[in-house]
This record gives C-alpha cells, structure tokens and sequence, in this order.
C-alpha cells in the first residue's frame, strides 16, 4: 500500500473532486465518518458544510484541508468492508481517528485506490500539526496496516516491473469504453505528472494511449482562435471518432493551460538530464552489434520509451524521449546534438565500423604510421646529408627507431601543488 498525503488551503477542491468522480460513476462513497447527521450518505451538501464549518472554527490557520489516497498493488481485489477497516485503522494510526472524514473508492485506474477528505481543525478549534505528518506517522501505519491486514508492501510495488509501464491506465479503446470519461483520465494523470515543454513533448506521451492534442491545420479556424481539442487514435495512428474539446473537461486542459506549465516544467526536468543522458550512453556502448531498432528496445525495457518522427518516405527525421522513471519528456535535440536521431544513428553506425577493424588489423595498422612518421622526421634531419656519408646516415636513422622518445604529460598550472616553505625552528 502505497499512502500519499496532500494539504491545501480549500476544503471546495478536494470535496468537489471526489463528489464529481461519484456523479460521473466511476468513484463510490464508502464512509462518511464521525458525522453527528445520519442521513451524511445521502447529501452532499450536508457532508461538506460540516467539514466547512469545523475549518472556520480556527481562523488563524490558512492550511485546514487533508486529501489523503491509499493505493493499493495492481491484482489486489479488496471488498468493501475490509477497506472500511484499513481507512479507519490508517486515520487512527495518524491521530484523525476523531475527525469527521469521507472515504471514496475510486475505479477510474488500473489499480485499487482510496480517496479520503477531512479537516485537520478539531471540535474545540485546535489545529492538528502536520509537520512532518508522513515520515512520522504515516509510514509507521503504513507498514503495520500492510502486515495486519496481508497487503502487499510499498516497497515491493516500488521495485516491481512497473517501470517500462508506469501509468495503471489502460489503453483506450475505442467503442467500448465512454469515450470523454476514458479520455479525462489519461489527460488528468499525464498533465499533473509528467514534465514536458511543448505540445509535441506531449503528445509522445499521450500517443502510448492512442489520444493526440490536436490543433488542426494553419488554415483551421480552431488554430487561428488558439483552440485545441483531443481525439482518439487507431492501431494505425489514425484519428477516429468525434473530436473533444479540451474546454469541455472539468480541469484544465486547453492550449493556454498547457503552455503555462512549460517553464516551470522546462525548470524542473532539469534535473534529470544527467540521468537520461547516462541511460541512453550506456545502452549505446553496451549494444555496439545491435541495431537502433534493438536499441529502442532496450531503453524502453528501462522505462525510457523512444517515440520517433519521420516523414512520408518513412525517413527519421527526429526522436523524443519519453522517461517514466522521472515522468520527464525531452526532445532528442533538447539533450545535445548526439541525442537526436541523426546523432544516434551515427555513434550506431560508428560503433558497428570499430567492431568490424580486428585486433591484429589494427597494430599492424598503428605501427605502420609510427614508423613512416619517423622516417619522414628523419629524412627532414638527413637532408642536408651528403652522399659520402651514407654510413654516418644509417647509424642515425637505426639509432632514432630503438631510442625511446621522452613524453611529457602536461599539468594544468592550478593542479600543481605548491611546495611549502619550511618554518625556521627558534631557537
């Protein structure tokens, strides 16, 4: 079980959330927990007011909501009563055993997964401290709750294969399931958690669901007005079905919402450069007989998926680097020249050169250019020989060959270090 807590300012936005994932049928109410009404199951409205009114008892504190979610492995199938009893055992190991609080089961994911909203405002108006809430309570319920209750531990999900497949959404499929609502999904959970820079850097990442972000044509009147909206892909990569326009989602997925995260995003991924950058070198070096294709392949078995674009004549033309390790999205260009399509299929190609050259090939090769250097230097030194003393000449050029030349390996000036001078001992 993996548990993540989250505070803010508005009790609205985590309450409003949730009630809407149950309105559009893919959450459910479990518990409404420590509510003097009875009938809190039925109204919405009576389940908010009361969180409102315990936050507003307390005036001097800004951060009064709590939204916590409790995922569990992929596979596990949990009933209903049993993850009542984990959500009250989980808010009473973090000491909100006595705060009124709403559990929702939500199945709009791969994997199982609760959402919990409450105040962290008491019926007397003291404030419940959260400082350090997670390392110091939450992890210690965390692991107990995974041994009473047989579930599988965070830290094996953590290590699973889930790198190469990160995201729990399934793929979309056309026809079989709600087209709008599979679609906010996969939009909510890319556009929160993934770091990219442009509309293209999100589409590498919205192409492995079978959804692009599409502007239309220069000519289009929704690329003139700035508008975009989200269509369905086939196997094919062909668009089908009805487009979608990206203000018709309950969040904000149109083109100025996505823009506004580029530079906090551009800012962020920063980062994790170095880290791609060693994962893509050392595939290269490792694979030196394979080909790019073999390459890709590799990567992506790392969690590093390689999207390509080519042109009609099938040629490459450039790559993008979808990382579902650090969930960063960077064009090849974007992490130096040898990264970009054309540069990796260089250093491929200049790998399979240096592994066709034998060792033997090779010395004999090296020694070959030693020795016409050196007789080029001594036919310089020998010109101004005469022809009588061919004898002197070849005494010379025999003794330059078996003479081993003297090297010197430069150090930089601020490497040297300065001898110290020795204190006169007093006498």
């Amino acid at each position: 079980m993996v548990a993540i807590i989250k505070t803010s300012k508005s009790l609205r936005r985590p309450f409003h959330y949730n009630e809407n994932k149950v309105e559009q049928g893919v959450a459910e109410l479990l518990l409404a927990q420590n509510y003097p009404m009875k009938n809190a199951e039925q109204t919405a409205d009576l389940r908010l007011k009361y969180l409102l009114k315990l936050a507003n008892l307390n005036s001097r504190t800004s951060v009064n909501a709590v939204h916590i979610s409790l995922n569990f492995a992929p596979g596990e199938d949990i009933e209903k009563e049993k993850l009542q009893n984990i959500a009250k055992e989980y808010m009473r190991g973090i000491g909100f055993e006595n705060q009124p609080f709403l559990v929702y089961k939500h199945t709009d994911a791969g994997h199982p997964h609760l959402h919990i909203v409450t105040t962290n405002i008491e019926l007397d108006g003291k404030r419940i401290p959260l400082h350090n809430i997670g390392k110091l309570k939450s992890e210690p319920t965390r692991k107990a709750i995974e041994k009473q209750f047989g579930l599988v531990p965070a830290e094996s999900q953590k290590q699973g294969l889930f790198i190469a497949k990160p995201v729990a959404l399934s793929r979309l499929e056309y026809g079989k399931s709600e087209t709008k609502r599979a679609l906010g999904n996969v939009l909510q959970h890319v556009l929160k958690n993934y770091r990219f820079t442009s509309l293209p850097e999100l589409n590498a990442v919205l192409k492995g669901y079978r959804i692009v972000a599409d502007r239309g044509n220069e000519e289009s009147r929704i690329f003139k007005n700035r508008g975009l909206v989200y269509r369905v892909l086939d196997a094919e990569d062909n668009k089908i079905g009805v487009p979608i326009k990206a203000s018709s989602f309950h969040f904000r997925a149109t083109l100025i919402a996505i823009e506004s995260k580029f530079e906090a995003n551009a800012l962020e991924r920063k980062k994790h450069i170095k880290s791609i950058r060693s994962a893509i070198d050392l595939t290269v070096l490792k694979m030196p007989k394979c080909s790019f294709e073999e390459v890709m392949k590799s990567l992506e078995k790392q969690g590093i998926v390689t999207v390509k674009r080519e042109n009609q004549a099938g040629r490459l033309y450039g790559i993008t680097f979808v990382d579902h390790r650090t969930k960063c999205v960077f064009n090849g260009s974007a992490l130096g020249k040898k990264y970009s399509a054309n540069g990796l299929l260089n250093r491929i190609e200049i790998n399979h050169k240096n592994d066709a050259i034998t060792p033997k090939s090779y010395i004999k090769s090296a020694n070959q250019i030693q020795v016409n250097q050196g007789d080029q230097r001594l036919v310089k030194s020998g010109a101004d020989e005469e022809n009588g003393r061919g004898e002197n000449f070849s005494k010379r050029l025999l003794e330059s060959v078996i003479t081993p030349e003297e090297t010197y390996s430069y150090l930089p000036f601020e490497w040297r270090k300065k001898k110290r001078k020795k204190k006169k001992q007093v006498k």
